[in-house]
Formats: structure tokens, C-alpha cells, sequence
């Protein structure tokens, strides 16, 4: 069984503080980021009915290194991608708790230049 660390405890409770103010309605749905040391994940979810609407991570695009800037670029990309075949052109962005730098601030980024709206 993993142990959360203090570190991630802490990430955790931003979390819950973001959430607290980041909702995703269906016209409006909820941009998710998670990232791990070897991946990079991203969903929009609806918070209404609680479904994910579409996902993308490094691990599904099979990149080499999923851990590193240049493949949060390509999730970023992927997602926004994904959303406009589900017409959906904006969401709001759920950082997860983490600090808006390095991978997140890319995801986000590249969702944006590809047409993704928040």
C-alpha cells in the first residue's frame, strides 16, 4: 500500500479548496489535470451527473517519455482535440492542486492553441 506523503497531503488539500470554487456544468464541464513522475493525465468531467466526458493521457498516446514537458504539450493537444468532436468549446481548468508551472502550464497552454477556450 502507498503512503501518502506530506507533500502530497498537502496537494490534496488545495485540491479540495480549488474544488470548493472550480465546478463543470454540461456547457461548461471541468478540465482535470493529474501527473505523476512517469505520466500525464487529463479529463473533462461534468460535475452534475459526475461522468467523464473525454480523457487523454501520455500513457494512451504511447509517447517515450511521458513525464516531461513535450508530452504535456501532446496531451494538451490530444484533449482539446477530443473536446471538439464533442463540441466542446470551452472548460473551466482544475490544476489539481498542483502549481501552475513546468507540465500543467504546458497542458494548459497547448489546449489553448489548439482551440480549447478557459
Amino acid at each position: 500500500m502507498i503512503k501518502n506523503t506530506k507533500k502530497n497531503e498537502e496537494r490534496i488539500r488545495r485540491h479540495k479548496r480549488v474544488r470548493n470554487v472550480v465546478n463543470g456544468t454540461p456547457e461548461c464541464p471541468r478540465l482535470n489535470v493529474f501527473r505523476s513522475n512517469a505520466h500525464i493525465y487529463a479529463q473533462v468531467i461534468d460535475d452534475t451527473t459526475g461522468n467523464t466526458l473525454c480523457a487523454a493521457s501520455s500513457l494512451e498516446l504511447k509517447l517515450e517519455n511521458g513525464g516531461n514537458v513535450e508530452a504535456a504539450k501532446k496531451v494538451g493537444e490530444a484533449i482539446a482535440n477530443k473536446c471538439k468532436e464533442k463540441k466542446i468549446e470551452s472548460v473551466r481548468f482544475d490544476r489539481g492542486g498542483y502549481i501552475y508551472h513546468g507540465r500543467v502550464q504546458a497542458l494548459a497552454d497547448a489546449a489553448r492553441e489548439a482551440g480549447l477556450k478557459f
